[in-house]
Order: structure tokens, then sequence, then C-alpha cells
């Protein structure tokens, strides 16, 4: 692997917007001048060339335009013959009749000389006399080489020089020439601004692009509605049949994945033909070079609403087969003049499985049936050439149980494996499926229909796990397909194109590159002044966004009282808001609209979900505590749900509406999987505001409970005007809040006393009214002057307010209760000064991130741990590398040691339980399924298997909760035998293990998402 980020920082000076691509261009004035403020770049080509080569010599003489403000030209020479291409598609569609530009009025600037080799006189004739060597890439799969040629044609004394292998050799050769200049891929379907240059120049250097990592690069356009369908309703004439999915909106879509250097499509399907609807679009897809595909539900090259339209009697080959048969003849026939990767099997009507059961012999006939076609279109010997004839079978679902139950695929049809539709790849290539000539790929989702939940409205997509998953199926051969699920396309850019660099050459990005990704990602669509501050940001992003899909998200999920996770996890939403409209702030206003749709909404609207979530919680939670905040908390609600529509009216209302409905998607109100037909809050309570509780004006409560004092609840025990604390120690939390709050109708004041001068208050007596704000005062203990060993120090907390009667002076707690008061149980413990490197238990737990080893124990050189930064939904994720290694053993495979200490002398039933926490990923080799090994001291080391897979391709046991909690979780118990030093052992079994946390319960965690946060490590 060759880390991109090494080279980062000296490539970040001459190419500002180039992701992982080698450098041909800078603007520091050396090498071959190509354009400046009096000269236009002029662009070279052979008019005999490929049509979707000089269709981007047009692009790239536009693009220096876009930068410079004056257009390049093209110029096409011709060797007197008539060119054996059409063209006619792409002029007909844009309107053109010639690639040719005239040459505008400045001074001519710099030639790019462009061409395919065979396939351009002007590269070949270079070849032939010696002046270019094209030997490192002739023949290959989309490679490019780039040179500055001196005397390379009459009258030219040098010129930067483009040659493909290929024709999307080339066309990637200009269009990395495009990128670097600083227009962004996004352009148009983001709006990324064009960085301006006073000149740009070609170096001297030659630089040879391999082919890429991936053959067939590209996504699928699903789950189109209502974003993507609203939109190509409001901007494209419908067809006959539908939706305007025509081949004016398709243009856009090839040329963007062209920039991205993907070169693969699965159109819109859901209700949309993309060979009926409009007759140019597919041909327009070959002379743009695009290979066209259909969904893993689509066979054939016929996309599912064909058969509603045409189709005769139902979708069942068992009972209809004379109809289908024919179906599928006409859409192999109309595929063959076209590059296509065919779709082979069949899925049930509406992407459902074929049957009740696995019907081998069903499946197996009619992909024999659609072979037998494919020979009489073909012939035999091309259908079996997947360079001729590429077929795939995605194995998605059930269909996966096909192929475990022994059925029979030819090997020249590629595997498309498949992940879970949450991002976790189920199955990857064995050893023995590895020399198959069809070779395997990855069908992966950033958007989902389906169960648990849809996810469909903005980016929750973690880079990091995109890389780890990725990089998992590119080691093991998995490298032929990868095609990814991009629902409506908006507003997933920024994964999108990390996917795309990921598959073009994943050589170059490791497991610590995507914060460098990001920073190159930023200065590319917004400037190199915001880049560093913008991909910190998106980092968190990725991070908190991948904890949980916002469809998943409810009142619930985060916990008020405990570990103070809500504010906490709130508190970082409202970080990363403030910091995205400081950016947006400072940029050009020509950098705003794009910044807005690629990082200003995703932050501020998931800022506001989130405000909605845990406001709507604490509205309940205050509601039932009595508190008049409760009211205004509800207010907050609806402010935020308000803002919510503002910001979803000022995305589609961007640029005089040019993505109007591109943000239509609902994502408030969930009640089971598929999405709500409207918006609706969670639901909000209120409090009598005009009547006073029963309990007096003021009200009490403490962190880590749900009780209030005075008055009666569930939570404490009846008539008790005591609340306690969880116990203070030097090695816990350092402080612990306490709420002092109106649930009357009187003004109060308030004030705070205790037994101890070793414990202080934040603030220690003041006023409430009734529509006061409510108080929240900290309570601190000092472990200088605390006294050794525990003890309980008493607080009472009193009331005072004007007694203008008689049952006001009475009642000041109402008419049954007294003053609160709140107990402060201390332990004023130290760990011996022999102690060191480790982990210190703190109410009754140690959590720990497991990056934060104090050792490794290993006897092996052949596999090691590796920390991928992100990969959690806290901190990190703990791997082995190479994950193509042998699985592991306790006896012989590397351990993760813990150092650790406690205090607790007993637990409940003499057992301590230890859970760790691992990502969300699938076992990918049924006969190597994940695993791990906990050992607790010196007891015998424990396997856990946290996978268990079901027949029939069935997703695991447990897999609801886990891709809804981004996160398996196992629990293992282990006898404890007391206070003092103990040793914790973990180790993975088996590489595609991602160890996150791991919490240790001597009886003290309390219920959270996301667990305590780690506890103190004494050095």
């Amino acid at each position: 692997m060759r880390p991109f980020h090494l080279l980062f920082s000296t490539l970040f000076v001459c190419l500002a917007a180039g992701i992982g691509q080698k450098s041909t261009i800078n603007f520091n004035g050396t090498g071959l001048l190509l354009a400046s403020n009096g000269a236009a770049a002029q662009i070279v080509a052979d008019q005999d060339d490929w049509p979707a080569v000089l269709r981007v010599c047009d692009d790239l003489a536009l693009d220096f335009g876009r930068v410079m403000g004056t257009n390049g030209s093209v110029t096409l020479l011709s060797n007197g013959t008539t060119s054996s291409f059409n063209s006619s598609m792409i002029f007909n569609v844009t309107r053109r009749t010639t690639y040719r530009t005239s040459r505008n009025a400045y001074s001519k600037g710099g030639v790019i000389i462009v061409g395919t080799i065979g396939d351009s006189a002007i590269i070949d004739g270079l070849v032939a006399e010696g002046k270019l060597d094209v030997s490192a890439i002739e023949g290959t799969w989309e490679a490019y080489l780039s040179a500055v040629v001196a005397d390379p044609l009459p009258g030219v004394s040098e010129a930067m020089v483009i040659a493909g292998s290929d024709r999307r050799g080339t066309v990637y050769g200009m269009y990395s020439v495009s990128e670097q200049i600083g227009v962004s891929p996004w352009y148009y379907w983001a709006d990324s601004p064009q960085q301006k240059h006073d000149s740009i120049h070609a170096t001297y250097v030659t630089v040879v692009q391999n082919s890429p990592s991936v053959k067939y690069r590209g996504f699928f356009l699903n789950d189109e509605a209502p974003a993507l369908t609203g939109w190509v309703d409001a901007k494209f004439p419908p067809s006959p049949y539908g939706p305007g999915f025509n081949a004016d909106f398709y243009k856009t879509v090839f040329e963007l994945l062209l920039r991205l250097r993907a070169n693969y499509l699965w159109p819109a399907q859901w209700n949309s033909m993309f060979n009926v609807d409009d007759p140019r679009s597919q041909p327009l897809a070959d002379e743009y070079g695009i290979v066209m595909g259909t969904s893993h539900t689509e066979p054939m090259d016929r996309a599912t609403k064909e058969w509603t339209v045409f189709g005769e009697g139902p979708w069942q080959w068992n009972l209809n087969n004379e109809s289908i048969y024919p179906f599928f003849v006409e859409g192999a026939e109309r595929a063959k003049p076209y590059e296509t990767v065919l779709t082979m099997g069949m899925r049930g009507s509406g992407d459902t499985a074929l049957g009740a059961g696995i019907e081998t012999d069903l499946l197996e006939s009619i992909i024999t049936a659609q072979t037998q076609i494919l020979d009489g279109i073909w012939g035999n010997a091309s259908v079996q050439d997947p360079d001729t004839v590429p077929q795939m079978w995605c194995l998605y679902k059930e269909v996966q149980g096909y192929y475990q139950a022994g059925m029979q695929v030819p090997d020249y049809i590629t595997l498309l494996w498949t992940d879970d539709n949450y991002g976790n790849i189920r199955r990857l290539p064995l050893q023995n499926e590895t020399d198959r000539i069809g070779g395997a790929g990855v069908y992966y989702h950033f958007d989902y229909v389906g169960d648990p939940r849809d996810y469909k409205w903005i980016n929750t997509v973690q880079l990091q796990k995109t890389w780890e998953q990725m990089h998992l199926a590119y080691e093991r051969e998995a490298k032929t397909i990868w095609i990814v699920n991009v629902g409506d396309l908006k507003p997933l850019e920024q994964p999108i194109s990390h996917f795309f660099d990921l598959a073009y050459d994943m050589e170059i990005w490791d497991k610590d590159s995507v914060p460098t990704w990001l920073e190159m990602w930023a200065a590319r669509e917004f400037g190199p002044a915001v880049a560093a501050e913008t991909a910190k940001l998106m980092n968190n992003y990725s991070i908190a966004a991948g904890r949980r899909k916002f469809e998943l998200v409810d009142p619930t999920t985060y916990s008020l009282i405990h570990y103070n996770e809500a504010d906490r996890v709130l508190g970082e939403w409202q970080i990363m808001q403030a910091t995205a409209e400081s950016i947006m702030g400072s940029l050009p206003t020509a950098a705003q609209p794009a910044f807005f749709e690629m990082v200003y909404h995703p932050v501020t609207a998931g800022y506001v979900f989130y405000d909605i979530m845990i406001s709507s919680a604490r509205n309940n939670l205050y509601a039932e505590q009595g508190r008049n905040s409760a009211n205004t908390v509800a207010q907050r609600v609806l402010d935020r749900f308000a803002q919510d529509h503002r910001l979803t009216a000022e995305y589609n209302g961007l640029l005089n509406g040019k993505w109007n409905h591109m943000m239509d998607q609902t994502h408030i109100g969930y009640q089971y999987w598929q999405q709500p037909m409207r918006q609706a809050l969670p639901g909000l309570k209120y409090i009598a505001t005009l009547e006073r509780s029963l309990a007096g004006d003021m009200g009490v409560t403490i962190q880590n409970t749900n009780a209030t004092v005075p008055g009666d609840d569930m939570y404490h025990t009846l008539s008790s005007n005591v609340l306690t604390f969880t116990p203070f120690d030097p090695y816990g939390v350092s402080s612990q809040w306490i709420d002092i709050f109106s649930m009357g109708t009187n003004t109060f004041g308030w004030n705070i006393t205790s037994n101890a001068s070793f414990v202080s208050f934040s603030q220690s007596s003041g006023a409430i009214s009734p529509n006061s704000s409510d108080v929240r005062i900290y309570a601190t203990v000092d472990w200088g002057n605390c006294p050794t060993g525990s003890g309980i120090v008493m607080i009472n907390i009193s009331s005072s307010q004007s007694a203008d009667s008689q049952y006001m002076a009475q009642t000041e707690y109402g008419t049954q209760y007294s003053m609160p008061q709140l107990m402060l149980p201390y332990n004023h413990t130290q760990v011996p000064s022999s102690f060191s490197n480790g982990f210190v238990e703190s109410d009754a737990h140690i959590s720990i991130e497991l990056e934060h080893y104090s050792a490794i124990t290993s006897n092996s050189s052949a596999v090691s741990y590796n920390v991928i930064p992100g990969l959690s939904r806290t901190l990190s994720g703990v791997t082995l590398f190479p994950v193509t290694a042998d699985s592991q053993s306790t006896s012989s495979g590397p351990a993760l040691e813990y150092n650790l200490y406690t205090f607790f002398n007993s637990t409940a039933g003499g057992v301590i339980n230890i859970t760790i926490i691992t990502t969300a990923s699938l076992n990918t080799d049924p006969a190597r399924p994940l695993k791990y090994a906990v050992q607790f001291d010196q007891q015998d080391p424990q396997t856990v298997q946290y996978i268990i897979d079901q027949p029939a391709g069935a997703n695991p046991l447990g897999w609801d909760a886990a891709v809804s909690d981004s996160a398996w979780m196992s629990t293992t118990n282990f006898t404890y035998a007391g206070a003092g030093e103990h040793t914790l052992k973990v180790w993975a079994l088996e590489p595609g293990v991602v160890l996150n946390t791991a919490w240790i319960d001597l009886g003290g965690i309390l219920p959270s998402y996301l667990g305590p946060p780690e506890s103190m490590w004494v050095s």
C-alpha cells in the first residue's frame, strides 16, 4: 500500500484540487504554460477518436474557461477519412453540431494533445516516432499516461500529451487536468465553485496512471422517491410512462460518473424504464463511455417497470416462462450494441424473494435459459468471456442462500456479494473462489428502504467504516464490480466521492487516510483556506451521524440522567453546527451554496433533529417531575420543528430553486420501517402552570435519577424527602449536578448547606419565579481536604417565600412533605503506588476504549493489531492486519492486555460481567465466523462467537439491534475474587473483528446508549 496521506503536504501546495491523483499541473509558473490571462489553452485531438474522448475535449476547454475566464479551443485533426464512430446522440442531446470550437481573440496558449492508443493517429504517430513511450499502459484497462513532449506536431515546439489505453483512460486523463486546475466533479450536482488562477502550467513530469483497482465502479439511483423523482418531475418533461428520467437528465449523471473516475450505472428503477422512457438514453450512455447495467432484481437488461407495462401474466418463471423468456430475449438483443453488464438470475416481483423457500433447481433453470439466450445472440465463446459479455449474479438477501445451498453458477459470471443494506458485507470470496474468471464484487448501500428502518434523508455514512469494509473486500479479491446504492444521489456527494476514490486506487488510501482525504475533498470543493477546519468538522460529523441512523433516533435513545449522555451528545452537535456556521460566514458568496448543500445543511439539520428528539425526551421527563419548564422545553421542540422546515425550504429554494424537492424526504415521525407520510413530532406534555404542585413550589432532583423531592413518585420511597447521589471518589466524575426548579405558582428563594467543608457548590443560593429557568448547581468534592475512607455528607436545600397567608406559611413543601435532603456518599480511596499503566474502577465499573491497552502480548509476527481512528461510536476500532491472515488462537495469537484496579470487595453472585463492543460487521466466511476471546485474571479464556448466522441467506440472530445500534454487544462473566489489581486480556481471533470498547461491570453500569465514558487511566 502506498499511503497517500504521506504525500499530502507536498501535493497540496501545487495540487489543491486533485484528490488522490499524481500531479501534472502547477500554478507556480514552472513548466509549459497552458493558459494565462493572455493565452487560452488549445486542445488537439484526432477527429477519428472515440466520441467519449472528443466530447470531453470540449469539457476540458470549457473547464479552462471556468477557471481562467476564457474557454480553451478544440482542434480536430483529420487524415481525410470519415470517422467510424457515431456521435449523433451526443449532438442530439447536447444540441451541438461539432466538437470543434473556434479560436478566440487571445494569443495562443499551450497545446494539450489527447488521444486513445490505436484510435488516434496523432498518438500512434508520436509512439512510432519514439517521442512517446506508452508500453506501460498499452493494452490495459482504463489507464493513461501524461507527459510533456517536444515537437509533437508541425509548428508546436512542445505540448502536454495525454494518451489513454482505451477511451475511458483518455477521458480520465483529461478530467484529471480539469480537477487539478480547479473544477470539481460536483460543479453541477453540488454547485462547487471553480478555483481561479492567474496562470496554469503543465509540469515537466511523466505520469503513468495504471488501471483502476476495481474494474467496474458505479452507483445505483434507487429509493428515488420522493426527492429525486420530485426534482425530475419539476425539471424535465414526463415520459409517456411516468417521470422524465430522460437523456437530458442522464447526461449530467454520465458526466458526473466520468469526472469521478467511475464507469458503471444502475439507473433509476421504481417508476422508470431507462431504455423505454427515452430511447436516446442507452446510445447516449455508450457514446459517453458509460457501462450500463440493471439492478440485482432486474435481469437481462429489463427494468422492473417494463414487466408491469409490457409483460403478460405473473412474474413467476415456473408458471409463466413462456412469456418471460421472450421478454429476456428482447432485453439482451437491445443491450448487444452497447457496453453492458448483464444481470443474471431472477427475484420475485417488487424486489422480493423468488419463492417461500430455497428453490435451487428453479433458479438454476432460469440461468440456464438466460445463458441459452445469450449464446444465441453472441455465441458461446463470447458469452463465456467476461471481457466480451460481462455478466453478474447478485447474491442479495435470500439469493445468497441459493449459493450456500450448493447452486452451481458458471465460472464466467461475476458473483456480486452484498452488504446487509446497512454497510456490513455479508460474504466475500473464499480461497477456492478467487480463481473464477468472472471474479467477484460488492453491492453496497449508502441509502436503504426496509427493516429495521429506512434511511433516506441526509448523509449518515461513516467514512471509516466504508474504508474498512471496502479494504476487506479488496484484499479478499472482490474487485471486479463495486456498485453503491445512493438513493437520490444528493445529498450523498461526500461519501460517493470517497467510495469512488477508493475504488479507483485503493492502494493509496490506508487506515489513517480519512482525515487526509477529507481535507483534500474540502480543499477541492470550497478552497484550501477552510480545508483543515472543514475536514475536522466533517470527520466529527461522520462519527456522530454514524452512531445511529437519524431515522432510528427517538426521544428514548440517549439517556438524560446517566453520564450526562444526552447533553454531551447534543453539545457535540451544537459545537459542530456553530463551526459550520462560522466557516460558511467566512466563505466567498460563490462557495456558499456548495458548502450549504454538503456541509452546513447536514450538520445544522442533524443538530436540529437531535435537539428535537432530546428536547422531546426532556419535556416528558420534566413534565413527569412537575417542572414548569416542561412547557418551555415543549416550545423549544416546536421552534426546532419549525426550523427543520425552514432548513428544508432553504435547501429546496437554493439558487432560485435549482434543487427544489431534493429535500422533500420525511424524517420525523417514524412508526415502523417505512417512511412517515407526513412529518409528526414525538408526543409532548404540558404542565398546568396555573396550579401549584401538591409538594409546594420548589422541586429538586439530582444526576442519575428521575426522582424529585419533595413529593412522591415511582422512583424513590414514598413520603421520603431524601435523594442519594452516586458515590463520589477520586477516580470518577469530578462533580455531579443538582437541579432546582419551579413546580408551583409562587416565587421562592432557595439555599444549599452541607455538613462538610470539603464539598462545594457552584451556587449556594438564589431565587426562582414560576417563569424562571431551572437552576443547575454542581456539587464538587475537594479531595485534598476530604478525609480518607468512606462517609456520607448531608445536604439540605431549603425554600423561603413570603407567607402572605397562614396556608402558605404551613405549606412551604406542600401539606405533607418537608425540606429536601441529599445524601452524598464519598469513598476517598487511592490506588497503591505500585499500580501503573492501567484503568481504575469508579462507581462499580471500568470503561475502556480498547485502543488504550497496557501491553500487547504476541508470539506471532504474521499479524498485528492496528487502530482505525473513528471506526467506532466513541473513539476507534482495533483490528488485525493483514485481513487475509489465518484464524488466531489464545495460545499463539496476539492479545491486548489491560491493567485494572478495583476497590469493590465483592459483587452480586461473586461475578464480574465484561461486555465487549465491536462494530456491526458480519461473518464474511461461513467457515470462519467472527470471534474474540476474553480472559479475566488467570481464569480460562472464554471464546465468544457473537454473530450467529441463520440459514437460507437470512440475517444473523440479533441483527436488527446490532445495525440499529451500530454495534454488536456481547457479555461474558467471570468469578470476581475481590478488590485489588487485575488483568483483562482480549484476543481478536479472526481478521474482520473490530474491537471498540470494554465495559467491566461490578454492578454499577447504568442504562445508556453509548455506555459510561472511559475510566481514569493511571500512568
